[in-house]
């Protein structure tokens, strides 16, 4: 049981709540009633427990009677838990020119199926240097070819867009597609083990 809460802390606790009423909730979670914040802390202090303001919006603020380090720790817990929980989607792009060479194109294309394939966005980003914008239309053919050739795993996010002198695609991973790839390539490994042996 403390006196006062820390700076840092974003709950006031026992005599640093300011409120003349609260309503209280017992350490069982049960209703006790609105009463001074004077008798709450005197009740938290009896059950030898913390007054935490849980509801300073509130009219009157509610105050919860419970063990204020344990329940800091439970809530850290469930917090890293819930962090963990959470996929973090990265963009990764990748630069083409209107002219890049065939065998540039397949390389670049086994990194962005590698990038979706690993959960990641991918910006596929066509420059067009001097001259090169007097035919746009290429790298709309370009982009649209490279679209299609990741279809198989993944969904168009964004269609070719102009922006400046570049024009770009944003594409996610299908997940079931990838999935369903996933299955194919499973049967296609047992039946060449199967045809093996």
């Amino acid at each position: 049981m403390k006196g006062s809460s820390k700076k840092d802390d974003k709950y006031r606790i026992n005599s640093d709540i300011r409120a003349s009423e609260v309503r209280l909730i017992d350490e069982e979670g049960t209703m006790v009633g609105v009463m001074s914040s004077t008798q709450a802390y005197q009740y938290a202090q009896d059950k030898g427990l913390d007054l935490i303001e849980i509801a300073p919006t509130a009219k009157p603020p509610t105050c919860k009677v419970m063990d204020y380090g344990k329940w800091k720790y439970e809530n850290k817990k469930k917090q890293a838990v819930a962090k963990k929980k959470q996929t973090v989607v990265t963009i990764k792009e990748i630069q083409v020119r209107p002219r890049t060479e065939q065998h540039d194109l397949e390389t670049k294309l086994k990194h962005a199926r590698r990038f979706l394939l690993d959960g990641d966005k991918v910006k596929i980003n066509l420059r067009f240097m001097g001259r090169e914008m007097v035919h746009q239309e290429l790298g709309f053919e370009l982009l649209n070819k490279l679209t299609k050739d990741l279809s198989d795993i993944a969904m168009l996010e964004v269609p070719p867009k102009k922006e400046g002198r570049q024009i770009y695609v944003l594409l996610s991973p299908d997940a079931v597609k990838i999935k369903d790839l996933s299955k194919k390539k499973d049967v296609e490994t047992k039946t060449t083990e199967t045809a093996e042996a």
